[in-house]
């Protein structure tokens, strides 16, 4: 039995600091990487402007490339792939050979890291947060281009020598597709962070406020909470939307709000900051939005913010369809709504005028710590990544991360 340490890497266009539901995951599978004795190498961009850097994890290497981004600053588009996959190529073949490759999506992140794999004979793991050539199907693209990304999705997954799916329906799709083995591991989040006890943030709203925190794309719709606000602003004087994040919908969004009868007043556009303070813009807040737009390809998808809500004691208002509605209200986290804005502004006047009570947002608490505990999640995707590497008896010396196992119906959408 060998005794030599697995070297592991993570290909990646998005990590730490990067303000985004992946980089979380991504972080804590490298922190559990290394917990459990394996060497790890984190092949990614440069961090776009961001918040403060977040301190280093001891035992992980950091290798950045400058890369194109779209105009809110995200890898976003075949040209802004491009820029990463090209040379993520060259990185993977003529760097220090690992044990396994763990990649992200998009697809042709993943044709690359199979190509690189294949001359080096060297195992690779696929971390299916979503299926993309559905998601490219939904959006009415033409039947070529969503024939071509399937045809490269597939040609991913069947090289791959363990699929990850963060839910069962993504597992099922990736099955479908030719993966050979799919085990799923579902999503959680940083309970140490988002908790309900800790500092509020200075210059929240006097009065209530829902917050909506995250990324902001044209598949989330968030624009049903702001165009609620009309209603909402009425019915709960002095209550705010605070919209805290960035993404492709954030024009779309202030434009929105620019058109409610108050000119916007009554709703806060801010930009990312460091998780802790996220953290508390959710606790201080009176009801955590999340939203998924039916019929665009994520319908399967539970949002990371339905556990950062939880996980931080506020009671969630989930708009849209798929597992997290039965989630929320089966562990009375908060309440699951149509994605409509006579809904959505019916329940978000609720919760904001619902009396504070510190029962619901403790049990909400610890629901979270229980069930979806990032590191549950990384330690037990770490165990998979070593068991399909080239030291496959290795043993992990840290196999419980966090102390619980993951609960089914979480998941995220990648950039969350």
């Amino acid at each position: 039995m060998t005794s030599r340490r697995p070297r592991v890497v993570l290909a990646t266009r998005i990590y730490s600091p990067e303000p985004a539901a992946a980089s979380f995951r991504l972080r804590a599978l490298a922190r559990a990487l290394v917990e459990s004795g394996a060497a790890v190498t984190v092949l990614t961009t440069t961090a776009p402007q961001a918040p403060a850097p977040e301190d280093p994890d001891p035992g992980v290497r950091i290798r950045r490339w400058p890369v194109l981004r779209d105009r809110t600053g995200y890898v976003r588009g075949y040209l802004q792939y491009l820029s990463f996959d090209v040379p993520l190529l060259l990185r993977l073949l003529f760097s220090t050979r690992p044990d396994v490759v763990v990649v992200e999506p998009p697809p042709t992140t993943g044709f690359v890291a199979r190509l690189a794999c294949v001359v080096r004979r060297v195992p690779y793991v696929y971390y299916a947060a979503d299926v993309w050539s559905d998601a490219v199907n939904s959006t009415g693209a033409p039947a070529p281009v969503v024939a071509a990304v399937r045809r490269v999705e597939g040609w991913v997954l069947r090289g791959a020598r363990r699929v990850v799916a963060v839910t069962e329906e993504v597992a099922e799709r990736t099955r479908a597709l030719g993966a050979r083995e799919t085990v799923v591991v579902r999503n959680g989040i940083d309970t140490d962070v988002f908790r309900p006890d800790g500092p509020v943030p200075d210059g929240a709203p006097a009065g209530p406020y829902a917050i909506y925190a995250g990324t902001t794309s044209e598949w989330q719709g968030a624009d049903v909470f702001v165009r609620a606000m009309a209603t909402v602003a009425e019915a709960v004087p002095g209550a705010t939307l605070v919209v805290l994040g960035q993404g492709s919908a954030w024009a779309d969004l202030e434009a929105v709000a620019r058109a409610l009868p108050d000119g916007g007043a009554c709703v806060r556009m801010l930009r990312p900051v460091p998780q802790a303070e996220a953290a508390a813009w959710l606790r201080g807040a009176a009801v955590a939005l999340v939203s998924l737009r039916p019929g665009q390809g994520y319908d399967f998808a539970f949002p990371t913010k339905v556990l950062a809500g939880a996980a931080s004691g506020t009671p969630v208002l989930y708009a849209g369809p798929g597992p997290a509605r039965g989630v929320i209200e089966e562990n009375g986290l908060g309440r699951a709504v149509a994605h409509d804005v006579d809904a959505v502004a019916e329940a978000m006047s609720d919760l904001l005028e619902a009396p504070a009570d510190d029962g619901p947002r403790t049990r909400s608490a610890g629901w979270a710590r229980t069930h979806a505990s990032i590191a549950a999640s990384a330690a037990e995707v770490a165990r998979i990544a070593v068991a399909a590497s080239r030291v496959p008896d290795h043993r992990l010396t840290a196999p419980t991360l966090g102390g619980v196992r993951p609960s089914p119906g979480l998941t995220e959408e990648h950039d969350a």
